[in-house]
């Protein structure tokens, strides 16, 4: 199959497909007599595997791990585990971080509990002053 067709089925881009050739991810493809890329099902396989990972928020340089661990089904998934685990790690961060964006947001929102005018708007007042949040505490100045 095309290029194309490759991206239509996994629903992807073709720049996609072709950003994931580049960084090592899917094997170049051979080539037809007339240049295009001619793919297989072993290629379908693998960018399905790279775009679930990818939905699961992991990153490029640890889908490279997963896909050498997934040539290799005869060792032991202990290094797969630690992948995980360190994405794991790495979503309960993002989720504290949400948290405190959320709290800092909703004390924003209540800078400006009525309709007024955009001058009298609290909000934007605040937005405008350099405060000493958790927002601004690496901030210079």
């Amino acid at each position: 199959m095309r290029i194309g067709e490759l991206a239509k089925r996994v629903g992807c881009d073709v720049e996609t497909v072709r950003y994931y050739e580049k960084e090592g991810l899917l094997a170049k493809p051979n080539r037809e007599s007339s240049g295009y890329r001619d793919y297989g099902a072993a290629d379908l396989e693998t960018l399905q595997f790279i775009r679930h990972c990818r939905s699961l928020g992991i990153k490029l340089t640890e889908i490279k791990q997963l896909l050498n661990f997934r040539c290799r089904p005869e060792e032991d998934c202990s290094g797969v585990n630690a992948l995980l685990d360190i994405q794991i790690t790495r979503v309960e961060e993002q989720i504290t971080a949400m948290g405190l964006l959320k709290a800092q947001l909703q004390s924003l929102r209540k800078e400006c509990e009525h309709r007024q005018t955009n001058r009298e708007c609290g909000i934007l007042q605040s937005l405008n002053q350099m405060r000493q949040c958790p927002c601004h505490r690496n901030e210079v100045g």
